[in-house]
């Protein structure tokens, strides 16, 4: 069709070279991995076993689903009729598996499952594919993302490793997936980063057990809320083992085109990612003493006892949250590989954790990154505060979490947080703010006396000046977007050229901000 319009040059170059290095390497420049939520699984099986008279599959208890799973993949003759026509949800899972099942199996890499929760969620997944008549052994992933996923993990694991039918399936390889994003949502951020610590820990003394070949994936976000960080410190913490030459690791958002977006850019990333690994895998840091697990354990309780009291039992939370926040317009916004909720109603637990996070950085209250630590920080210094201190200097783990929460509280900005809510709040729910930021004062105290310090980010003067060069462009945007978003809510209908500058302001605060999601 090009030289039929006479663009003979185009066709007979790049696009020719194109197809014959298409026939020569095929498509795939790197496998893909297909990713989904482990619930949509559990319907799609629950439709099909009702419809062939089964049962009711979601009704049915933990180990009675695996003894269906593990009869049905080892049969011979196919569960799913051929002629039915089954919902368009639990088609789109279907459809999904034939895909795997017409590609060749040098385009994919793994099949994710989002919110795994039990060995069931892993054996569905292989007996769906094997129903699409997936002739290879697609490696499967679970996901812990929640705390209470986390501290299951290697009970799962374990279940699943000592079942014979996986473990001929597996081959003594496993990937697990440690989430970062959701369980800092669940737990807040410090009780999140000790679970992943343990379930880490835990995975890897129980895969040498079963000589397993454990790769640990790292599910991070861009924001410290969402396990974002420096590489060279989140190596250097991860726990002894963990680390066997190999990682695996999520870049998101932003920070692909930050560290990705231009070819010496990406060079230098991922030699610094090579050099991380290399120093994680042949010197890790020895185990946490004792002393040192047991206060991060009482540190933690305090956190989130006080997280989820301000997140899921003070009434006035949700309200102020989406009065205060853009959270609500976000959705304008061409954002994000998935939509803003998991369901359509719902409240906090029911939000994504790029938005979670997105929506307080905004707003430069930064919330989900500190949310907890004055609790668990203030316990400590009051209790064990020499301990603190030997943690702080000796324990890599915890000095790169309090670097990432010093950063965090050095980004935020209690006076412009304050004026949105002016602009934007019922004076019903400003007692609540008064009380968020008086709990960041607080924490910002707390850490300069840990750190021996009169001001925040004094030992990185590099990122202050960073900070403090990109306020006077960040700063007017924010107080902008406060006005553009009450005169928006006031008006109550579309208005495209407000919809366009409040855009601009969003976008603008998140490259300024750098930590956006």
């Amino acid at each position: 069709s090009l030289i039929a319009v006479g663009l003979d040059r185009v066709a007979n170059a790049d696009l020719l070279d194109t197809i014959r290095r298409v026939h020569c390497f095929g498509i795939n420049l790197v496998p893909l991995d297909i990713r989904q939520d482990s619930e949509r699984h559990v319907k799609a099986l629950d439709e099909i076993v009702r419809y062939v008279g089964l049962g009711e599959y979601e009704s049915w208890s933990e180990d009675e689903r695996q003894e269906f799973l593990l009869n049905q993949l080892k049969s011979k003759r196919p569960l799913i009729p051929r002629r039915w026509q089954p919902s368009a949800d639990t088609q789109e899972v279907l459809d999904t598996c034939q895909v795997v099942a017409e590609e060749p199996e040098e385009t994919l890499s793994h099949y994710i499952i989002s919110m795994a929760q039990q060995p069931s969620d892993v054996l569905a997944v292989a007996l769906l594919l094997k129903e699409a008549g997936v002739t290879w052994n697609v490696p499967i992933v679970p996901l812990f993302e929640t705390l209470d996923d986390l501290d299951r993990a290697p009970d799962v694991m374990q279940r699943l490793w000592s079942n014979h039918w996986y473990s001929q399936y597996s081959h003594g390889r496993q990937t697990v997936m440690i989430g970062y994003s959701d369980s800092a949502k669940d737990a807040g951020k410090i009780t999140a980063t000790w679970a992943q610590y343990k379930a880490q820990e835990a995975l890897v003394e129980l895969a040498g057990e079963h000589e397993i070949a454990l790769m640990l994936f790292h599910g991070r976000g861009g924001t410290v809320g969402r396990g974002g960080g420096p590489v060279e410190k989140a190596m250097a913490s991860q726990p002894p083992g963990s680390v066997p030459g190999e990682i695996r690791v999520t870049e998101q958002g932003e920070m692909i085109r930050y560290k990705f977006g231009q070819p010496r850019v990406a060079v230098r990333s991922l030699a610094v990612y090579v050099a991380a690994t290399l120093r994680a895998t042949l010197e890790p840091n020895p185990a946490p003493k004792q002393s040192w697990r047991s206060l991060i354990e009482s540190m933690s309780q305090k956190s989130l006892k006080h997280y989820r009291q301000i997140v899921r039992e003070d009434e006035r939370f949700v309200p102020y949250f989406r009065s205060l926040t853009p959270e609500q317009e976000l959705g304008k916004l061409a954002l994000g590989s998935r939509p803003a909720k998991r369901k359509a109603t719902g409240g906090v637990e029911s939000l994504r954790a790029i938005p979670w996070v997105f929506a307080w950085m905004q707003v430069r209250l930064n919330l989900p990154a500190w949310l907890g630590a004055t609790q668990a920080l203030q316990h400590a210094v009051d209790e064990e505060p020499e301990l603190l201190q030997e943690m702080v200097e000796q324990w890599p783990f915890f000095a790169a979490y309090i670097d990432l929460l010093e950063m965090v509280l050095g980004k935020a900005d209690c006076s412009i947080a304050e004026y949105y809510e002016q602009q934007l709040v019922d004076e019903a729910y400003q007692d609540l703010g008064k009380q968020l930021r008086a709990d960041l004062q607080t924490c910002a105290d707390l850490m300069n006396r840990i750190k021996q310090q009169d001001e925040l980010l004094i030992s990185d003067p590099l990122l202050a000046q960073s900070v403090e060069v990109r306020a006077p462009y960040t700063d007017p945007l924010n107080y902008l977007q406060a006005e553009l978003l009450k005169r928006e809510r006031k008006m109550g209908q579309i208005d495209h050229d407000l919809e366009q500058a409040l855009k601009v302001t969003m976008a603008g605060i998140s490259a300024g901000m750098r930590n956006t999601g």
